[in-house]
């Protein structure tokens, strides 16, 4: 079903109704929302925030869906999937390039476009599912590069004076997966890189650097059905252990010491064989499914450490929080 909303002085702009999500997240798991908008300017997106605080419903904004779990009774909400697929460059020097991309254009197309361009930067992200807006919200990293490293502007749309600004990095106060967007207070519209410009034999490079840390994530990581890593990594606080003079903060380590690898498994969700933190839907798996593997996932490693896991990757649409807490596993 789709809804035109009834906005004073905008042209109509459409909302469908009952839309399933399971086909728009990577675990291919999830119910339907109860409505759904696919905004293709920042007016759209305007029109779909008021529509959703006019019927006093909650939103999520969702981009590829790369890094979250949708509840299998869905979202009974407004969820928003931004389809604002420009992508624009403006030179600043004769070595450095801007290039503006809205935020639901993927990472994918955007380095692309950027290689094709030799422009270079970007690249280091490469093999990393995920829109622009997503990439954002995360401050998506790969080893030591951030994307805060290359940002230097963006556009976002204010939830509810629905004003629209143009803001710097610093506005962002990005961390470990985190920035300001986190508080649901914004979102985002567009953001613009700065790059370099690379001769043809440099970007011929950069191609070939892309090409291989593809083939590396593809060996390491598995490139269907997951989340990505599901736990994030500790902070300095959370753990004791020490190696190499250093806290033992990744998750992947303590998952791999409880041995999970490959063999922990509800219904068709499954640890993954190549990675102790990423969980696999092996075909028809329900989020149910892999929420018990992430609540043994967190048993096995809190009665072994005595520390509990705590999500990297978004819970969505569920009533009640679905994983263990600190006092849960105590309990």
């Amino acid at each position: 079903m789709i809804i035109e909303t009834q906005l004073p002085h905008h042209n109509a702009f459409l909302i469908q109704e009952h839309i399933s999500l399971c086909d728009k997240n990577w675990f291919r798991t999830g119910g339907i929302a109860r409505y759904y908008a696919a905004p293709i300017s920042s007016d759209d997106f305007k029109q779909a925030l008021m529509f959703a605080h006019m019927h006093a419903m909650p939103i999520f904004v969702l981009g590829e869906g790369a890094n979250c779990l949708i509840s299998d009774n869905g979202f009974n909400g407004l969820i928003i999937r931004p389809q604002l697929r420009t992508i624009t460059s403006a030179e600043v020097s004769d070595d450095i390039i801007h290039v503006t991309a809205g935020s639901g254009v993927s990472m994918e197309e955007l380095i692309h476009y950027c290689l094709s361009n030799h422009y270079s930067g970007l690249e280091e992200f490469s093999g990393i599912p995920g829109t622009v807006g997503g990439s954002i919200y995360i401050n998506l990293h790969y080893f030591s590069f951030l994307i805060e490293h290359f940002l230097v502007s963006a556009t976002v749309i204010d939830a509810t004076t629905y004003t629209v600004q143009t803001v710097s990095p610093k506005w962002f106060s990005f961390g470990y997966d985190y920035s300001l967007l986190h508080e649901k207070k914004h979102f985002l519209i567009d953001a613009t890189f700065s790059l370099k410009k690379v001769s043809e034999i440099k970007a011929a490079y950069a191609q070939g650097r892309s090409d291989e840390i593809i083939r590396h994530r593809h060996a390491r990581y598995p490139t269907q059905n997951s989340c990505g890593s599901f736990f994030r990594n500790f902070h300095d606080h959370e753990v004791s252990l020490i190696s190499n003079n250093k806290k033992m903060i990744y998750a992947a380590y303590y998952l791999d010491k409880v041995g999970v690898k490959g063999t922990l498994q509800s219904g068709n969700a499954l640890v993954s064989h190549q990675h102790a933190n990423m969980i696999v839907n092996k075909g028809d798996a329900t989020s149910a499914d892999i929420i018990a593997v992430a609540r043994h996932m967190q048993e096995m490693v809190y009665e072994r450490f005595g520390i509990v896991l705590q999500p990297e990757c978004q819970l969505i649409g569920f009533n009640t929080y679905p994983l263990h807490t600190v006092q849960s596993l105590i309990y």
